[in-house]
């Protein structure tokens, strides 16, 4: 089917990216959040990230300017069901996902695609909420969206070729590569990404390095472009949390567990980069180690 209005909900970090690389393909965007202050501050980005990018000569002030003209901003959820693709990109907690697609399948048309930007959540279970399993699937786009080139197609257990091969579509439009992932907790990125995250707040918590030795050691050893403590803050440690319970609960297996210095911090409220303060500090001029 030829998809050409999508519908994002959540107007964070991650929606707010999706939402610029669509509209910049020459998609028609219609965003979504329940706060109209998050929309405004997320069309405010993605106009800054269209500058930066037209700076650099990355594409003309003409393609930026027809990229903001294809996103409208909504509060009201229902708005969404005259989209062709729906992309779910709320916060990483299953109960409100599923509510959100309680709430929008009533009002969607009979062709609609349902897709989830979850990082670990089962596409399965999600799908077999709404009324149509066969037409849901995970598009898992990797943060932040404008500059990373991957994004996990992920099947359920009923989704259908026609759904595949239309998100497939969509990640070829825009420019981005596809990985084709089966429906087990963490898919492949987050599965080998956060364990290796989890060890190194393990080799915190157990006094085997610090956090400048062990960000130094695995970017100046394994040739990382960040330390696995700079990333979790930048990926926020209540998502790296959450993901690791998922792997943890889903695959039965004691070396997912996570770390408790990384629940600590998450109990603390030191959530990363977005709370200023989490492995690192950074309410001064320069990221300072909180260990």
């Amino acid at each position: 089917m030829e998809i050409s209005v999508i519908g994002i909900v959540g107007a964070g970090q991650m929606g707010n990216g999706i939402a610029h690389v669509c509209a910049l393909a020459g998609y028609d965007v219609v965003l979504n959040d329940i706060s109209q202050d998050a929309l405004d501050a997320a069309v405010a980005l993605i106009k800054k990230n269209l500058d930066r990018q037209v700076s650099r000569e990355k594409i003309s002030g003409e393609s930026r300017d027809q990229a903001l003209a294809h996103i409208r901003t909504t509060t009201t959820l229902s708005e969404l069901g005259k989209t062709d693709l729906v992309i779910e990109a709320a916060t990483e907690r299953e109960t409100v996902k599923a509510a959100i697609f309680e709430e929008l399948l009533p009002h969607l048309q009979p062709h609609t695609i349902l897709t989830s930007n979850t990082s670990s959540i089962s596409i399965t279970r999600l799908a077999s909420r709404t009324d149509r399993p066969e037409k849901f699937m995970g598009f898992h786009f990797m943060n932040p969206v404008p500059v990373m080139q991957l994004v996990e197609l992920i099947r359920g257990i009923a989704t259908d070729e026609p759904t595949f091969k239309a998100c497939l579509a969509v990640v070829e439009r825009i420019g981005k590569i596809s990985a084709s992932a089966e429906d087990f907790p963490g898919f492949i990125v987050n599965r080998i990404l956060m364990p290796m995250i989890n060890e190194a707040v393990y080799t915190l918590y157990e006094g085997v390095g610090s956090v400048k030795s062990i960000d130094e050691s695995l970017k100046l050893g394994a040739n990382h472009p960040m330390g696995p403590l700079e990333l979790a803050d930048f990926i926020g440690l209540d998502t790296c949390l959450a993901i690791m319970n998922v792997l943890h609960d889903g695959l039965a297996d004691t070396k997912y567990r996570p770390c408790p210095l990384l629940t600590k911090y998450v109990e603390a409220g030191w959530l990363g980069r977005k709370t200023k303060r989490g492995f690192y500090d950074y309410r001064g001029d320069e990221p300072v180690p909180t260990r």
